[in-house]
């Protein structure tokens, strides 16, 4: 079956990746806006018998949805023998349960409402906190890629003489699994509770890691208030400047300049949403698992 891959605005760069790697062309769209603010969508390559994968990363997704939905029907419309979506980014998982009053879960809405119109999804990491699988809110095929691997192997390549630190104990289990792929030590930020208010936060066994460069790994990067407050702690325990990873580079407001300026050595995300920090690539696993995904379809 003969493969074509449509990018949305913004995923143009991954989707000529993953195209050289899928030996698969890149397929052409008119996408833009009417004066009243409605969206115009017309594919302009022949996708007739073709398995159209749509590249489209799902931070601030509330614009890119329905040129999304259209384009995908559309494909359907003129012959297409499937819509597979490519969403590295994956929103919508944090709502998994009703916290107040009122609310929907709506992690499971949209879910039902991509599931209705993509026939698999492939996505890096989402949030998967009491969701225990994808499936559980997509009834579609899915596959969730893990970048733990590429986070690994890129610390091993580009970092002399690293100790990987966990922010809390709840990082413990992901740091290590890091750690372990990199050959590098790990270590857990200590709390220690003085009183209700005085909490003193401690670097264990820093005198082995002085010489070490601290490596910070998280899996989205949103407010950067974890990571801002680690760095603090490894400064005050006389460790030297922090490298910064991230899966998920979402950044929220003024999140990038306010890690930059902590006193970082540098920040580094994953190609999943598209930021001047992208310096690890994905595009091969999503390349390779999106090909398996259609051979079920």
């Amino acid at each position: 079956m003969k493969t074509i891959l449509f990018s949305l605005p913004g995923n143009e760069e991954l989707t000529e990746l993953m195209a050289t790697k899928m030996n698969a062309e890149v397929g052409k769209t008119t996408l833009r806006k009417f004066p009243d603010g409605e969206s115009y969508t017309r594919i302009l390559s022949d996708v007739k018998d073709k398995c159209v994968v749509l590249v489209c990363t799902l931070h601030d997704p509330d614009e890119k949805l329905l040129p999304l939905y259209f384009l995908s029907h559309t494909a359907k419309s003129l012959g297409a023998m499937c819509t597979c979506l490519v969403a590295p980014y994956l929103a919508y998982m944090r709502q998994d349960k009703i916290f107040n009053e009122g609310e929907g879960v709506t992690s499971t809405y949209f879910g039902k409402l991509i599931s209705g119109f993509a026939d698999s999804i492939t996505t890096v990491d989402p949030h998967l906190h009491r969701i225990h699988s994808l499936s559980e809110v997509y009834n579609i095929l899915n596959k969730v890629i893990h970048a733990a691997d590429d986070i690994s192997k890129w610390i091993k390549e580009n970092i002399k003489n690293p100790v990987l630190i966990g922010p809390d104990s709840e990082s413990e289990q992901w740091v290590s699994e890091v750690a372990k792929n990199a050959d590098a030590p790990f270590t857990v930020l200590q709390k220690v509770r003085h009183g209700d208010r005085d909490v003193e936060v401690s670097v264990p066994d820093v005198d082995k890691y002085k010489d070490a460069t601290p490596v910070l790994v998280d899996d989205i990067i949103s407010t950067a208030r974890t990571m801002i407050e680690t760095v603090g702690h490894l400064k005050k325990a006389g460790m030297k400047s922090p490298i910064c990873v991230g899966i998920h580079a979402v950044f929220s407001g003024n999140a990038y300049q306010d890690l930059m300026d902590s006193g970082v050595e540098k920040i580094v995300t994953c190609n999943t949403i598209p930021h001047p920090s992208n310096a690890i690539d994905l595009s091969d696993v999503m390349a390779k698992e999106v090909k398996k995904l259609m051979h079920h379809i």
